[in-house]
């Protein structure tokens, strides 16, 4: 079964991560954290922080970039950022590709969206906004995949029925 990736570039704000944690646990997505981390892992910090939840969470942690990268030597990547040249609903996601997101602070570094420039997708926003909640935009562009992967191994409760505007 495909699974989708996200990953974290040094996340620092930990109730971000912990609601990553969640919408990966509810959808079923692979959570990649690349360190340093702006909070602790530590069981009593994790339950602290209500994340009951993480237990469930297939997550990995890396070290640096460095290791993620030897670590997912085929791995088709997409980054998000405010630099992005198309917007996230341009680009077709494969059913098994790592969504990467930087830090709140900083974003992803300059050095490595230089490397992969056709891969960079942004968020459209308006006004002179800096950028969005980080867990916020880890969910749209989460969804905008898995909608393109017809939701692929989720479970869909009910049935999916097309609005009928004439009733509204």
């Amino acid at each position: 079964m495909a699974k989708l990736n996200i990953v974290l570039y040094e996340p620092e704000i930990p109730a971000n991560t912990g609601n990553i944690g969640r919408t990966c646990v509810a959808s079923g997505t692979r959570l990649h954290l690349i360190e340093p981390l702006g909070f602790s892992l530590s069981e009593k910090a994790i339950r602290r922080a209500g994340m009951d939840y993480w237990q469930e969470l297939d997550v990995t942690r890396y070290v640096n970039w460095q290791q993620f990268l030897e670590q997912n030597k085929d791995a088709k990547l997409y980054f998000a950022t405010t630099k992005g040249r198309q917007v996230y609903t341009e680009v077709c996601y494969e059913p098994e590709c790592y969504l990467v997101f930087g830090k709140e602070s900083g974003g992803i570094p300059e050095e490595i969206l230089r490397e992969h420039p056709k891969e960079c997708v942004r968020i459209p926003m308006i006004g002179d906004t800096r950028s969005l909640n980080l867990s916020n935009s880890v969910a749209i562009v989460l969804y905008e995949a898995l909608r393109q992967n017809q939701f692929g191994h989720m479970k869909l409760s009910g049935k999916l029925h097309r609005l009928d505007w004439d009733a509204c």
